[in-house]
């Protein structure tokens, strides 16, 4: 992920870094630029760019602009983010090549998930996104679940939570930093939900539920 180059582009400074953050989480690398003349110029300077994640209202020149100066030259993948909600803004974003609109407010992880579709469907990054352990196959590009060639049906945060453990197979983790990295900007309360998430999880991994250890006092270990 990290010879992945991605332009954010937003004249909001907190919008940027928000989007940023959970961009380099993923590994990718990420330029920023502030309004539509400066993602030009970043643009024509960085011709390798693999994705730009652009605003529409913005000063000097205007989302809508710089899309379609680029279409002119590119087909780099392109997401355009707006505050408008409006079908024919979103029609308009089509009609001059965006390739994603997303209106905000956003969810951050709902955004990266669109980017990294967006990537493997234009062949950046691989189709090969399953992860194994213990007789359990996680496939993020399908968002599927299997355990010893079966199907299990996992909500949306099981999924998520299950992944993390597989990924971080070994490794003591605390409610927090759980929190953190399955739940982040998305939640805000306490780390009780964890333990409610895992006994549901536990229970729909039957036997295998057994593979995620409490570890008192501190959070969870998944242990193959």
């Amino acid at each position: 992920m990290e010879n992945i180059k991605i332009l954010v582009v937003d004249d909001e400074a907190r919008m940027r870094k928000l989007v940023k953050d959970f961009l380099v989480k993923k590994g990718y690398h990420v330029l920023e630029a502030e309004d539509g003349a400066q993602a030009l110029d970043s643009y024509y300077d960085n011709v390798d760019i693999d994705l730009i994640i652009c605003d529409v209202m913005m000063p000097k020149i205007d989302g809508w602009q710089v899309l379609r100066e680029i279409r002119e030259q590119s087909k780099v993948p392109f997401i355009m983010l707006t505050a408008k909600s409006e079908e024919r803004d979103e029609l308009q974003g089509f009609d001059n090549g965006a390739d994603e609109y997303i209106t905000k407010p956003f969810s951050p992880k709902i955004l990266v998930a669109r980017v990294e579709a967006l990537l493997r469907r234009t062949g950046s990054i691989s189709e090969d996104t399953k992860i194994e352990a213990g007789g359990i196959v996680v496939d993020k590009a399908a968002h599927s679940v299997s355990i010893d060639g079966e199907v299990i049906e996992l909500s949306y945060k099981e999924f998520e939570l299950l992944s993390y453990f597989i990924e971080n197979k070994g490794i003591a983790l605390s409610r927090e930093k759980i929190l953190n990295n399955v739940w982040n900007y998305d939640y805000f309360g306490d780390a009780r939900t964890i333990d409610t998430h895992v006994k549901k999880l536990r229970s729909k991994l039957g036997d295998k539920g057994d593979l995620i250890k409490t570890i008192w006092g501190m959070g969870y270990k998944f242990e193959v």
